[in-house]
């Protein structure tokens, strides 16, 4: 699991590529990044899956802002990103997990 950030000069946004591995994906056939940025909508920001497995998708963020966001495998399985790509970790209200955070 990782991202990368590219910011844009021509706009106030953040280009966030979103990286996932086979082995980080668990043999999942689906999985979707679900955060704060995209109103923790389950279904709304799907991950491509590439041909080697692994799943990949680019978001676009406005700058000087924090997101919380989880990666959801299958429908089911929540995981965050722990190769200490993410900026920090917040307690969630709603599951008492840890949510990744990324600030642009």
């Amino acid at each position: 699991m990782n991202f990368q950030k590219q910011y844009l000069k021509s706009k106030p946004v953040c280009k966030v590529i979103f990286k996932l591995s086979k082995d980080e994906a668990k043999n999942a056939e689906k999985v979707f990044i679900v955060g704060d940025f995209n109103d923790w909508d389950m279904a709304k920001t799907p991950m491509k899956k590439l041909k080697n497995d692994s799943f990949s998708t680019i978001v676009l963020l406005p700058k000087d802002a924090e997101y919380q966001f989880r990666y959801l495998l299958d429908d089911g399985q929540w995981e965050n990103d722990w190769n200490a790509d993410a900026d920090a970790y917040i307690t969630s209200p709603m599951s008492f997990e840890d949510n990744s955070v990324l600030a642009v």
